[in-house]
């Protein structure tokens, strides 16, 4: 493809010739495991199981509690086609995903993954999920982009909190759960996985050897004033897998949710007003009663999310308030329908059956991530991503509705028989090293989250994402890698650098990543996604078969 950019684009992080050091508190530990997986959500809990059941002893790495990833907040549901609703088929969910997608979803991929839905689901339904009925089949509710009623859900919108659930009661024995710790870095030997190394709550080093290590460690929320993601979500995979010498791609497309509640100076997790009770007949409005998206699209409420936040995103610039109305009063029994979005409101004195909602865009999801095929392998021996951190071709440029816990599901099952696989037969025994203390640029969180919601959220230009690169890079000094707080902040750093040189590189608008100064889409940019790499502390951007032709 032909831009009217460069074939490769180097961004040097400064200070990359800074050294580790020897940890000087806590004695070092060591473990051992055939697969370390770090997160304790859909994608890394589905693949701990799948791989324990298949014989392999298996390590979870979290840095919280096993419950506090993004999976327990996911309301909507998940998007599946079971076969028992007329005329839906998984052609057309593969031509609703392509069609939100903006032109940069791979159809095989994305074909593949989806057929595999109803097996997922009914072995997640076999382990004890419970899902909402209505008579002798599942509910289905609609929501953005969807053709149709696909959408299944639990607890009427508590649907990832039931999967978490679900997922953590039925966890094989067998399997290990390191909590309060903190994944540090992928420990390679000779060019493939040989480990992870590990800090714990009080400071302790460690490391896990391993000869595979899965990231399932979700989303980038952390990079932004406010998200709908939890506290733990600040790009830690991303980050150790661009240590590990993995591609990102696609990360440019950062997907705001249209409607997060509205809450008067708040900054960290911002509660989810989900997109199904657009679905089920809520109305977007301005303050002065407008339709949000008259005459935007003729899908009205329901156009995909990148839609929908970009159009609220308009009506604040020209109006000069902070926030639009979701208006649910026609929604019927909308309190018993969705009791978490009740329970969130009447936090803040609103009668969802009665009031309109104030919300606005939030940061919600990463479209782009560490770049695998369908069973999550990455192109670094030994190394598997799943989830939200991974970029498999389903998303592209924007993801459909209630994808998201679909792909967790069907590619975290898929990744732990794929390491059970690769394991099979005779291995090298591994020795745990002796853990060292890295260190790495690491920003003001503060400054940064500030930086990118001004400069790198919905709408952006050349101007802002220089100044955002350069407020972040001002406050940057090189930190040790011994606490959590240090690796998070580290993590973001890079994250931000890896979508800053992103959305700096792709000059046009497409899906979610909309460019003020070129707001059009371009045609040259069709099918082409961009990849950011590391090398030598440097950030390196190219497009996607030319970064993994340059690795092979």
């Amino acid at each position: 493809m032909s831009t009217s950019g460069p074939d490769e684009r180097v961004v040097r992080a400064p200070g990359a010739d800074e050294r580790p050091v020897r940890p000087e508190r806590g004695d070092p530990w060591a473990a051992a495991a055939d697969l370390v997986v770090v997160g304790s959500g859909v994608a890394g809990l589905s693949a701990a199981a799948e791989a324990s059941r298949r014989g392999l002893r298996v390590v979870v790495v979290t840095k919280d509690a096993p419950s506090e990833g993004s999976t327990r907040w996911a309301q909507g549901g998940i998007a599946v086609v079971l076969g028992d609703i007329a005329g839906d088929t998984v052609d057309a969910h593969v031509s609703d995903t392509l069609g939100a997608g903006g032109g940069l979803v791979d159809e095989a991929s994305t074909r593949d993954i989806l057929a595999g839905g109803r097996d997922a689901v009914a072995e997640l339904r076999s382990r004890g999920a419970l899902f909402d009925v209505q008579g002798t089949r599942l509910s289905r509710t609609r929501e953005g982009g969807h053709g149709t009623t696909r959408v299944i859900h639990a607890g009427g919108d508590a649907t990832g909190a039931e999967v978490e659930r679900a997922l953590l009661a039925a966890l094989p024995g067998e399997v290990t759960v390191l909590a309060d710790h903190t994944a540090v870095a992928v420990c390679r030997d000779r060019g493939r996985v040989s480990g992870l190394e590990v800090v714990t709550a009080d400071g302790r080093l460690g490391v896990v050897a391993a000869p595979a290590v899965l990231l399932a460690t979700g989303g980038i929320g952390g990079l932004y004033e406010s998200s709908t993601n939890p506290a733990v979500a600040t790009a830690d995979g991303w980050s150790l897998a661009l240590g590990a010498g993995a591609a990102l791609a696609d990360v440019e497309f950062v997907q705001f949710h249209p409607t997060a509640l509205f809450v008067p100076g708040l900054v960290g997790r911002a509660p989810l007003v989900t997109e199904a009770l657009r679905g089920e007949g809520a109305h977007l409005v301005e303050l002065s009663g407008r339709g949000v998206m008259d005459e935007v699209d003729p899908r009205g409420d329901l156009a995909p999310r990148d839609v929908v936040a970009g159009a609220i995103t308009a009506v604040l610039a020209r109006t000069g308030a902070d926030h639009v109305l979701l208006d649910a009063t026609a929604v019927p029994d909308v309190r018993r329908r969705f009791p978490t979005v009740a329970a969130s409101c009447d936090a803040i004195g609103v009668d969802l059956a009665r009031d309109p909602i104030p919300v606005r865009p939030a940061q919600h999801y990463a479209c782009g991530g560490v770049v695998t095929d369908t069973t999550g392998r990455t192109g670094v021996p030994g190394l598997w991503a799943a989830g939200e951190v991974a970029r498999t071709g389903l998303h592209g440029a924007n993801r459909l509705a209630s994808n998201s816990l679909l792909e967790g599901l069907v590619v975290g099952r898929r990744a732990g028989a794929d390491v059970a696989a690769a394991l099979a037969g005779p291995r090298p025994v591994l020795v745990a090293g002796e853990p060292v203390v890295g260190k790495a640029p690491a920003a003001d969180r503060t400054t940064l989250q500030r930086a990118m919601s001004r400069g790198a959220a919905v709408g952006r230009d050349a101007a802002g994402l220089a100044a955002t690169s350069d407020a972040i890079e001002a406050s940057t000094a090189f930190r040790a890698l011994d606490t959590r707080a240090a690796v998070e902040d580290a993590a973001l750093t890079l994250a931000a650098g890896a979508v800053l040189a992103a959305a700096g590189w792709r000059t046009e608008s497409r899906g979610c990543h909309l460019r003020r100064d070129f707001p059009r889409r371009d045609d040259r940019w069709q099918g082409t996604s961009v990849a950011v790499t590391l090398d030598d502390g440097a950030l390196r951007v190219a497009p996607l078969d030319t970064a993994l032709g340059g690795a092979a």
